[in-house]
């Protein structure tokens, strides 16, 4: 029986093997449903679905200066173009392991004048010179028996999939750190308007207070007491105004711009904090990037136990090769022709020190590295999409109730100030009532700040508005 059909048998039945166990991905343990969700809303098996586009969902806040910010970092975010090079490096990478899946054709030439010695074995006696020219070919095809370059490719091409992960959560984290820090800047501005506002009626109270000094009705420790609410307010300024350029300088450093080039004017606006619905949170978490690439470095993990299991088998490689030599005269003749054509077989390596078997066992702790590292991301994906609905639940209710507490110590700060004029009461109370005032005005602005944050943080944690 002849050698080819043999080689091609075995070619064709052994083409579709593959040495890397079936891959499932781990089941994780998923709830019926949110449990910090106001509306609890079924839960299916998730299928990543990463690839879908998250659309401007900032533009809920409707904050022209947030929208030109978000473009600006699309555009200039050093951290978004790293991402991005990191997934064409991947593809590349991907484009390379498939090559080996096709025949390797090459071309070469060499042209030259040769002297050989006469000294040379087998040699006549006399010294000759000749011209050496050589024009040919190869063509090499390994023969994928055991899945070793198959297995190879779908690793590559899941890291490159993982990686094309990699950069829409980089995206959509670079998108809600802007929207975050800008949530922060706008709440400094609202503070900083704050501490102005309460720094003039803290000046009309202490001049109040010195023209009643003046006139003998009070003592200096009014004067003394009122003057350390205005100094205390004034440093108050100081110290929002340091917090606001650090907060301005990180926006700066996210959309790719240098700090000292770099300014948003201050502005005084309401806190709009736009719902972000949770009604199906499979089909929202199924949107989290980070999910979808640790599942494809999985697959790509399973893929590499196969390649390690290839190499305990045989190798076989196909070649061809041919062209044309001569010494002198015409090149490209019958007579000046040359080939060859054969199978080269890597037969099996009989001890190698326990190379092999170690290279199965790395891959199989990989892949057992990366099962946890998926389910860890699984849980960390619940545990972030919890916190931020129980924040934006919380946060609603407090907001509420804080902004009752900020109008009644208003209302008292007003009242203690007209009992000191009347002669009711001394500064003491009026100190003590403009003091909480300021208090519960400035936490009013923060638990504002940080519901416009909750609700940046809850479309990061569903990977995305599902509204977009």
């Amino acid at each position: 029986m002849r050698a080819e059909p043999l080689i091609a048998m075995t070619a064709l039945l052994l083409g579709g093997c593959s040495m890397a166990p079936a891959y499932r991905p781990p089941a994780a343990a998923v709830p019926p449903a949110f449990k910090e969700a106001a509306a609890p809303a079924g839960w299916t098996a998730a299928t990543p679905l990463d690839g879908q586009p998250r659309g401007h969902w900032w533009s809920a806040f409707g904050d022209p200066v947030l929208d030109d910010l978000e473009a600006r970092a699309e555009r200039a975010s050093p951290t978004l173009a790293d991402a991005l090079a990191r997934y064409d490096a991947a593809r590349a990478e991907a484009r390379i392991d498939q090559s080996a899946l096709s025949p390797q054709i090459s071309v070469s030439g060499q042209a030259g004048r040769q002297r050989v010695s006469a000294e040379r074995p087998l040699s006549q006696g006399t010294a000759v010179t000749y011209d050496n020219v050589v024009l040919g070919g190869t063509l090499g095809y390994e023969v994928d028996l055991w899945g070793r370059i198959r297995d190879s490719v779908r690793a590559s091409r899941a890291e490159a999939a993982a990686s094309g992960a990699d950069l829409a959560s980089a995206r959509l984290s670079l998108q809600a750190a802007v929207a975050d820090a800008y949530a922060r800047l706008r709440g400094l501005d609202a503070q900083a308007d704050l501490l102005h506002r309460s720094a003039e009626a803290f000046g009309r109270a202490y001049d109040l207070t010195v023209t009643r000094h003046d006139g003998g009705v009070v003592s200096g420790i009014d004067v003394n007491r009122a003057r350390t609410v205005l100094a205390n307010a004034r440093a108050q300024i100081s110290a929002v105004a340091n917090m606001r350029a650090a907060t301005e300088h990180e926006i700066a450093v996210l959309t790719g711009q240098v700090a000292s080039d770099f300014a948003i004017p201050a502005r005084v606006q309401p806190q709009v904090v736009p719902p972000v619905p949770a009604a199906t949170p499979s089909e929202l978490l199924q949107r989290r990037p980070d999910i979808a690439a640790a599942e494809r470095r999985l697959y790509a993990a399973n893929a590499r136990i196969g390649v390690a299991r290839a190499a305990f088998f045989p190798s076989l490689t196909l070649g061809l090769s041919g062209g044309w030599q001569s010494t002198h005269g015409s090149l490209l003749t019958a007579p000046n022709s040359f080939w060859g054509l054969g199978p080269v077989a890597s037969l099996l390596t009989l001890f190698d020190g326990g190379r092999r078997h170690a290279q199965v066992r790395l891959s199989r702790a990989q892949y057992d590295g990366m099962t946890a590292a998926y389910r860890a991301t699984v849980i960390t994906a619940f545990r972030q999409a919890e916190d931020a609905l129980a924040a934006n639940r919380y946060l609603a209710a407090q907001a509420v109730d804080q902004r009752d507490a900020a109008q009644a110590a208003a209302k008292t700060s007003d009242l203690a100030l007209t009992r000191y004029r009347d002669g009711a009461s001394d500064y003491l109370e009026v100190v003590t009532a403009q003091t909480a005032a300021l208090d519960a005005q400035r936490t009013l602005i923060g638990v504002e700040t940080d519901r416009m944050r909750a609700s940046i943080a809850l479309v990061k944690a569903l990977g995305g508005s599902p509204a977009t």
